[in-house]
């Protein structure tokens, strides 16, 4: 039941958003190119981020390249 406290829990690490051209879904109403988002949880092919609407959601890693601190 870790989804019913993504919003509270640390931030993994931050990734910067590379693009959203994409081929099956729409995403870019909920990313923003250039803009950098929190990492709540990760997964093999997936970041779960806080989007530009403020709530999670999963999106393919290929969108995104991980910030160095």
């Amino acid at each position: 039941m870790i989804h019913l406290n993504w919003h509270n829990r640390p931030t993994i690490k931050k990734v910067r958003c590379n693009h959203t051209n994409a081929e099956k879904y729409i995403v870019h109403n909920v990313l923003t190119p250039g803009k950098v988002y929190e990492v709540k949880n990760e997964t093999e092919d997936f970041y779960f981020i806080i989007d530009n609407h403020g709530k999670i959601g999963g999106y393919h890693k290929h969108y995104f390249t991980e910030e160095t601190v």
